[in-house]
C-alpha cells in the first residue's frame, strides 16, 4: 500500500483481529552498522556489542546485538501490524541464539489471546536466524474498539 506523504498507515481494530491470525513475516537484515549504532543508542558500550576482536576474546565469533536492539525490534514489528494507534501495554521476551553481522533475523508472530474488557490483544512472537530463534516472548496491545 503506497500512502501520500505524511500520512499514517491504517490501524488495525480489535475487531478485526482474531484468535489465530498470523503476522506477517519481516526479514531484519543485521548488520554490524545495526549492531553497533543500535548498542550505542541504548548507551550500552559493552565491547562485544562494537568490537569483533574483544567479543571473539570472550568466547563469541563476533559481535552480537544487545537485548534493548532486540526488545525495540519486538515492538516494531508489532506495531508495524498493529497500526499508529496501537498501544503496547506489555513486552516479555526471553534471548536464544545470538545475532551477527552478515545474519537475517525473521520475526514470525499469531495473535493467541483476545481480552474484550480493554481490547487487548496478545500476540506471540518469535525472532530467528540461522542458529535459531534470537528472541522469543509475547507482546500486549491494546486496539481502538473503532477504524482510524
Amino acid at each position: 500500500m503506497t500512502l501520500p506523504p505524511g500520512a499514517l498507515p491504517p490501524s488495525r481494530t480489535y475487531a478485526s483481529v482474531a484468535v489465530g491470525e498470523v503476522l506477517p513475516e519481516l526479514p531484519i537484515p543485521v548488520t554490524r552498522t545495526l549492531i553497533v549504532a543500535t548498542a550505542l543508542a541504548s548507551r550500552d558500550y559493552q565491547d562485544v556489542h562494537h568490537d569483533p576482536e574483544l567479543a571473539r576474546e570472550r568466547g563469541s565469533k563476533d559481535i552480537f546485538m544487545n537485548i534493548l536492539t532486540s526488545n525495540g525490534l519486538v515492538d516494531r514489528y508489532v506495531t508495524g501490524w498493529a497500526g499508529p494507534a496501537a498501544v503496547v501495554k506489555a513486552i516479555r521476551i526471553r534471548l536464544g541464539a545470538p545475532n551477527h553481522p552478515g545474519d537475517t533475523m525473521v520475526f514470525t508472530g499469531t495473535v493467541t489471546a483476545k481480552s474484550d474488557a480493554d481490547h487487548r490483544v496478545e500476540i506471540a512472537v518469535t525472532g530467528a536466524n540461522s542458529l535459531g530463534a534470537h528472541v522469543t516472548g509475547s507482546v500486549s496491545v491494546q486496539l481502538s474498539g473503532e477504524d482510524r
